[in-house]
């Protein structure tokens, strides 16, 4: 079901721009550019020996991810990719995955949003891609929502209910800026009053979709809504949205959710493996860690943006959290893998690890509930 507003002539051309930037979504640097940002925003900063002395709490707090207008990545080694390897990927690297293709197939969501409305407690209802709606007893949080297709990539799970049928979220987050994440045309159908806490940056997004309405935050900055605490965390990762001014103009994160329920969910959001996630589980015991899995392979492209199932599991071990949930599988094929990979492999890489009771599998539209005492059941 198409939940779009009418395609105006200013649609179009942010489709035409948004189209441009395809091109170099999965890749770390600009078409037009070829110093890396990160190097150039170390200069003068702190040596690598430094950086991995501080904690994550010191390495905020100094800024050392701010750049002159620009941010940048301290967890990932300095040297970015370009066009030309995501051409290579595409146009002449082996896809050992073709083959199970054929198994792939479109899936429409449904959801029993009035079971939603009824439960009192807290809840995660997994919709598409990243896109998952929290009910924190009586508070509404979307993150990352993406309602209909991308650009021309095939949509194996297509929304089979109206926007209108769901209910209207308090709070939209949004982990960054990647087309797949901060979608303009899903942000459009729901309330221009909504409130949106977003990584420093994005103002011109949201002024063309007049959001007024709106939270930034810098890295473990936090937003209040009576006993509600949303928090922005580091990640491994970056963004861009315009090819033509380049990567990281604005902020990437993951987020915190300490729900007045008494349910903390982590919001991993996009992120590369790093050797930060114990410190992240030392900032509260988490229940529900969240994480994005898809668009993992071919390791040699996606292993400086996107965790596979093995590194999942480890992040998941050091965050010391009681269950994980996966996302961002089974909407868009955007790496090689098939959409219907990330749920096989990651119950294998669990289950090595003895880590399998841990895990939660949550099909698209389906709802995972919290009872009184911290418990979690699917409905």
């Amino acid at each position: 079901m198409k939940n779009r507003k009418a395609f105006s002539r200013r649609s179009f051309i942010s489709h035409s721009i948004r189209a441009g930037a395809w091109a170099s979504l999965l890749s770390a640097r600009s078409v037009f550019g070829t110093r890396d940002i990160s190097m150039t925003a170390r200069e003068g900063k702190l040596s690598a020996s430094r950086l991995r002395s501080l904690s994550l709490r010191e390495l905020s707090e100094k800024k050392v991810h701010h750049a002159g207008g620009r941010f940048w990545n301290p967890f990932t080694p300095h040297e970015g990719r370009n066009i030309w390897r995501l051409l290579y990927w595409k146009l002449f690297s082996k896809n050992k995955f073709k083959s199970f293709y054929p198994e792939e197939r479109v899936r429409p969501v449904r959801v029993d949003w009035r079971a939603v409305r009824k439960h009192a407690g807290c809840s995660v209802t997994f919709l598409k891609h990243a896109c998952v709606m929290i009910k924190d007893i009586d508070k509404y949080l979307l993150v990352d929502p993406v309602f209909d297709g991308l650009f021309w990539i095939k949509d194996f799970t297509p929304l089979e209910f109206g926007i209108k049928e769901m209910p209207q979220p308090d709070h939209v987050l949004l982990t960054h800026g990647h087309f797949d994440h901060m979608d303009t045309d899903s942000l459009s159908v729901l309330k221009n009053n909504i409130h949106v806490i977003t990584p420093l940056g994005y103002g011109g997004v949201f002024k063309d979709l007049e959001i007024k309405n709106r939270t930034q935050l810098d890295w473990f900055d936090s937003y209040r809504d009576e006993r509600l605490q949303i928090m922005l965390l580091p990640c491994n990762h970056w963004t861009m949205r315009n090819p033509l001014v380049g990567p990281n103009r604005s902020l990437w994160g993951s987020f915190l959710i300490k729900c007045k329920s008494g349910i903390n969910i982590y919001i991993a959001g996009d992120t590369a493996y790093f050797d930060r996630f114990k410190e992240l589980g030392e900032v509260t015991p988490i229940d529900l860690a969240i994480f994005n899995l898809g668009a993992y392979e071919p390791r040699w492209f996606m292993a400086r943006s996107h965790v596979n199932p093995e590194e999942t599991a480890r992040a998941f071990s050091e965050l010391n959290a009681r269950h994980l949930l996966i996302v961002h599988w089974g909407t868009f094929r955007l790496g090689d893998e098939p959409v219907h990979f990330p749920p096989r492999d990651i119950a294998l890489e669990m289950k090595k690890r003895g880590l399998l009771d841990h895990l939660i599998h949550l099909d698209h539209g389906r709802t995972l509930h919290y009872d009184g005492s911290g418990n979690p059941s699917i409905i």
